[in-house]
């Protein structure tokens, strides 16, 4: 895990490289705000870590610029002595995502850290759009398209379809799409070919050729059809 730390305190600096190193944390750090504005432009991390009272730049104003400026998704934790509503208030508007009031515990800061790093992980992953040959799906918006044209689905249709994008042009068990709509809990009836002929309904019937394949005795996959062998390929 890759952080950033913009403290001017040199002691705390010291016990912050002392205590998240041996942890696991690869640590950068600036003691300016522009110094930490410029490291976060040439690298990229898993979480920032700013103190608010800074020379030059102070934190909320680093803050701001991290995130309109560079457009800096990764989240960021703002350390300060300041501890009344108005000054988290101001953090929180700048883009941060937590506040921790001085003097701290550092295992308070790890778990605090760890927990910003998996949140920010679970929001990327549902966000992540899914993509194979003509057929997209939005996670996030539930949304999926194929050619361009909107293809609406059941909630197990679109987990189904997830599961099938993450994997193309792979073969998906029909263990493994169980376990992905209705984990522990199957069904004794073959339900998962009911809802499969579903999705292929919606996926494929509209369009001119095939995407959805099943593998007799194994599963299902996405997979696009083979050229021509007859079409010259510099065409």
């Amino acid at each position: 895990m890759r952080i950033l730390v913009v403290e001017d305190n040199p002691d705390i600096l010291a016990n912050l490289y002392g205590f998240l190193e041996p942890r696991g944390y690869a640590v950068d750090s600036a003691r300016t705000g522009y110094a930490g504005l410029a490291l976060a432009a040439e690298n990229s991390y898993d979480v920032i870590v700013l103190d608010v009272m800074l020379p030059g730049l102070n934190g909320v104003e680093l803050c701001a610029k991290l995130r309109s400026e560079l457009r800096i998704a990764a989240p960021i934790l703002m350390l300060t002595a300041r501890d009344s509503l108005a000054d988290k208030a101001a953090g929180f508007d700048s883009g941060a995502d937590d506040y921790l009031v001085k003097p701290f515990s550092l295992a308070e800061l790890d778990m605090r850290l760890r927990a910003l790093v998996r949140r920010a992980e679970g929001r990327h992953e549902a966000s992540r759009e899914l993509r194979y040959g003509p057929l997209v799906f939005d996670p996030e918006l539930q949304q999926a398209m194929r050619e361009g044209v909107r293809i609406t689905l059941t909630k197990t249709g679109y987990t189904l379809l997830r599961a099938l994008l993450a994997a193309a042009p792979r073969i998906v068990t029909r263990d493994t799409l169980e376990q992905a709509v209705w984990g522990d809990d199957r069904p004794e009836s073959d339900a998962l070919r009911t809802h499969i002929h579903a999705l292929r309904q919606a996926v494929d019937k509209p369009f001119k050729l095939a995407l959805l394949h099943t593998v007799a005795g194994v599963g299902y996959r996405l997979a696009l059809p083979d050229p021509d062998p007859n079409t010259d390929a510099r065409r």
